[in-house]
């Protein structure tokens, strides 16, 4: 069976590109990463098991990732898209207005430099920020833009 992840696309009301909606997303942390911009950002998500509801799954690993509570609201589903890896992302949208100017991610460990034998730790999430949805589809990894067109097909342009 393959890996599940579940997360938040927060957005609100703005965006200079003509669509009024800006939305949230994150950079993941770690050296993998460091040199990487476009293409690589994600929404706030993560794996779980199947003994956990993915909504309240989304809701954690956004506390987790970002350092602070998703924004109150009730979220709506957009549905599910599947990487290349074959796991499966189910997301929701909810809208709200967080000041995201310092991540406080939790950490996770892995060996680095490869095949040194030192395990270190870095955060999750290195930071986050508010994008209109033309730059959100350039920021986002391929297999998560499908929800920028379900999360406009929901709330509208806004316009």
């Amino acid at each position: 069976m393959h890996k599940r992840s579940a997360g938040l696309l927060v957005w609100r009301r703005g965006g200079s590109d003509g669509s009024g909606v800006e939305v949230l997303l994150a950079h993941p942390g770690g050296p993998l990463f460091v040199n990487k911009d476009d293409g690589h950002w994600s929404m706030p998500k993560g794996e779980y098991d199947s003994d956990e509801e993915p909504l309240a799954a989304a809701n954690r690993e956004f506390a987790e990732e970002i350092g602070v509570a998703p924004p109150p609201g009730d979220p709506v589903a957009l549905g599910e898209s599947r990487q290349r890896s074959g796991k499966v992302n189910t997301i929701w949208a909810v809208e709200g207005d967080l000041d995201v100017t310092e991540v406080e991610s939790n950490l996770f460990e892995m060996e680095w430099p490869p095949r040194s034998g030192r395990v270190q730790e870095f955060p999750e999430i290195d930071r986050a920020g508010w994008f209109d949805v033309a730059t959100a589809r350039r920021k986002l990894f391929e297999s998560q833009q499908v929800f920028l067109d379900r999360l406009l097909a929901v709330v509208g342009s806004g316009s």
